[in-house]
């Protein structure tokens, strides 16, 4: 039997997106060092963490207004997912050692999986957005 399945990793991030709301978003991007030192000092979750930068960055350009190419079920979705990790007392409390960050790695893993094309459509943006950028001056 496993100890955190795909089902309640699929119950967790449904639970987490249907209790976002809009003021969440600043909560979360206020805390976004917090979330990401946690990724980052996590095996479990260290491997997502390229995507979990990439997360904020949408979930931040959406926010400031910038980019709204993509349904609010998947911003809540991320900003559920991103939330459930800073929560160290989710359904399998982080200082459980080997197993704690387990339950935060499939939710994080499922929200991949259901947001991935809202993801690739960002990342496109963004990159596109770079390159269309106006040159900085460099006045001395």
């Amino acid at each position: 039997m496993a100890i955190f399945s795909e089902k309640a990793a699929e119950h967790q991030l449904k639970h987490e997106a249907d209790s976002v709301s809009k003021d969440d978003l600043e909560i979360l991007l206020e805390r976004q060092k917090a979330i990401e030192n946690k990724v980052k000092g996590s095996g479990r979750l260290s491997r997502f963490s390229t995507d979990i930068r990439l997360m904020f960055a949408l979930v931040r350009d959406y926010w400031r207004g910038e980019y709204r190419d993509i349904p609010w079920k998947s911003i809540a979705a991320i900003a559920g997912a991103l939330l459930y990790v800073l929560n160290p007392l989710d359904l399998i409390p982080d200082v459980i050692l080997f197993i704690g960050l387990l339950d935060d790695a499939g939710v994080v893993a499922l929200c991949l999986k259901l947001v991935e094309s809202d993801l690739h459509r960002y990342a496109a943006w963004k990159e596109h957005q770079g390159s269309t950028a106006p040159p900085t001056s460099t006045i001395d």
